[in-house]
């Protein structure tokens, strides 16, 4: 439920109607924009009466929120969502954020070579896996640990900040104390558990969309981070598995708007994993651009060829920065800016 007071509201009696509500067991989300100042209730509002809420002279209105997310609705939350990394703002209607780098970390050298790659053709942030999920249990792993230490001392010698997937929450204390951006992905969207634990954090979390998960599905996992008392939530669209073949899934680019109407969290693409074709990537990535999207994410890697996962959907720097370029052109077109 929504309770919006008047603009004029003295201190004392907002404290009053907050009180009022506490007492009463709800939890209370204060939301004070410039020409808006609204109260949030989170609990079950099913006993409150509206015309007897309206009766305070102090409330304008009562709204009762319909979809089963209430923290992460715009009705709840009106203005865009910002997150802060470390200065770089993701979300607006401003910047576009370009995030790059290698699906896994494969050493040191490796890690720190594309990072400064990457970084010269244009990327605000590097990403890199540490920890992988992979179909084959035989397959590249990651290289755990050492994986991000390599991914942080890159980001010493090159200034961005670092995205990488948590894929337990046994390992959630080193991902706060080193990574930037805590990725969940995929395959982990709706591990409740985990969603809690990096949500009881404050550090700002890249949410996948699941393989084959409904938008409001994946809204909902959202939910539980916000409803934990972190409100640093990006959500990142990677394609969905359908019936299609020729792509390695299906990259959705309806739900750049729909996820701007019925929220306020920003929302990045992934168009690597989207389509899992590197000669995909620079077309799905201008169109992410004019469709609305906050930033994108793209894997990079300067020999495919012989990369330890995911080389087919991995652009060269070369390549990538020339994706930069063209996407720099096209978010001219919605009036935004790369970096």
């Amino acid at each position: 439920m929504i309770i919006t007071v008047k603009a004029n509201i003295p201190e004392k009696e907002l404290e009053r109607i907050k009180r009022q509500f506490e007492e009463q067991g709800f939890q209370i989300n204060d939301s004070c924009g410039a020409n808006y100042h609204i109260l949030g209730l989170i609990g079950d509002t099913t006993t409150l009466d509206e015309k007897s809420i309206l009766a305070d002279p102090y409330i304008s209105q009562v709204t009762r929120i319909a979809v089963p997310y209430k923290q992460a609705s715009r009705q709840f939350h009106p203005e865009d969502t910002i997150v802060d990394v470390n200065g770089i703002k993701i979300g607006g209607k401003e910047k576009i954020v370009i995030i790059g780098g290698p699906c896994s970390v494969e050493g040191q050298e490796q890690i720190s070579r594309i990072a400064k790659e990457v970084k010269e053709a244009g990327a605000d942030m590097l990403r890199g896996g540490a920890y992988k999920p992979r179909t084959s249990p035989y397959a590249f792993q990651g290289l755990g640990f050492a994986g991000i230490m390599n991914l942080e001392q890159a980001k010493k010698e090159t200034g961005m900040p670092i995205v990488s997937e948590l894929m337990d929450s046994e390992q959630l204390e080193e991902f706060v104390e080193h990574v930037d951006i805590i990725q969940i992905g995929a395959r982990n969207m709706q591990n409740f558990s985990l969603l809690k634990a990096v949500g009881k954090t404050k550090k700002p979390v890249l949410l996948k969309r699941g393989l084959a998960n409904t938008i409001e599905e994946w809204i909902m996992s959202a939910e539980y981070i916000l409803a934990q008392g972190n409100p640093n939530v990006i959500l990142c669209e990677r394609g969905i598995r359908t019936f299609e073949k020729y792509t390695r899934n299906t990259l959705d680019l309806s739900v750049i708007p729909i996820i701007k109407e019925k929220t306020h969290l920003p929302i990045i693409i992934d168009p690597s994993h989207a389509t899992g074709d590197w000669k995909l990537v620079e077309a799905m990535s201008l169109a992410a651009v004019v469709a609305g999207a906050d930033g994108l994410m793209i894997e990079v890697h300067d020999h495919p060829e012989c990369a330890w996962s995911d080389g087919a959907q991995s652009v060269k720097p070369k390549r990538f920065k020339e994706i930069i370029e063209k996407c720099r052109k096209a978010a001219k077109i919605v009036e935004r800016e790369l970096g």
